[in-house]
């Protein structure tokens, strides 16, 4: 019982601190997610075994030259670019392991793109028509939550068939379908309620967001069994790390980003 109300109490600070941050200034949440950023990054530097303090380094430079100077949106694609090509790569690996060990090459490449790029995608995240949105960011936080929870509760529930059992044996096919249906569920009332976006908007949102984010939290799970942990760290009692729960934001962003800018154009 104990251990379920320091969950509870450590989620909820946890929620209560991001949401402030998302609805207050532009430059608050820049600043709140950066300092999580920093924190999930050293909890992945630790997973990976490197110690570079120039990944810090480069994650302040990224965060203030593409989402506070916003200089040049070209320079912003690229790197959408570069963070998506290492991300699908994550993917394959994820469904066709490769034998060879990761190089450091490779866990460089991590964590420039899927980590950095990750923070960096999440913050220009509500503001990628160039003007802030606060509520567009806080209902992608939304989905995700919701996408776990009802994936967790179906799954539980009436998950029979592993969705990818080598990596997390407690996720389920039944599980992931029951995610993915509430998140789009929630993405209806989203539109219904709100005239921020177009329902195709929304529902691209939610699709995006449920399979992209378990595909995040599936490679966190990969790369932490690889390092033989349970947790990427301790800093939320009874969450483990801050990796742990940000693995599916970080991940599904970049990709959330791309939809977003493409689909704005389309009529």
């Amino acid at each position: 019982m104990r251990e379920i109300i320091i969950r509870g109490l450590s989620g909820l600070l946890y929620v209560t601190l991001l949401l402030l941050a998302i609805f207050s200034l532009e430059t608050t949440y820049l600043i709140v997610f950066l300092g999580l950023g920093v924190v999930v990054l050293y909890e992945f530097l630790k997973l990976i075994e490197i110690k570079s303090l120039l990944s810090y380094v480069l994650l302040l430079l990224c965060v203030t030259v593409l989402c506070y100077l916003k200089l040049d949106r070209s320079v912003a694609l690229i790197f959408l670019a570069l963070t998506i090509t290492v991300n699908l790569y994550l993917i394959k690996n994820l469904i066709r392991p490769s034998e060879r060990y990761i190089t450091v090459a490779q866990k460089y490449a991590y964590t420039i793109f899927y980590i950095i790029g990750g923070v960096v995608f999440t913050i220009l995240l509500p503001s990628y028509k160039g003007e802030y949105t606060s509520l567009l960011v806080a209902s992608v936080f939304a989905l995700i939550w919701i996408n776990d929870t009802f994936a967790f509760i179906v799954g539980k529930s009436i998950g029979k068939h592993k969705l990818l059992e080598r990596i997390s044996p407690n996720k389920t096919v039944e599980g992931f379908v029951g995610g993915l249906v509430f998140c789009c569920l929630a993405s209806l009332l989203f539109y219904f309620f709100t005239d921020l976006l177009s329902l195709q908007l929304w529902l691209t949102i939610a699709i995006v967001t449920s399979v992209f984010g378990t595909l995040g939290d599936l490679i966190q799970s990969q790369l932490k069994r690889q390092a033989g942990v349970k947790d990427s760290g301790r800093i939320m009692p009874g969450h483990g790390g801050l990796y742990d729960r940000l693995d599916s934001i970080i991940f599904a962003a970049p990709f959330l980003y791309l939809f977003l800018i493409v689909l704005d154009y389309v009529p």
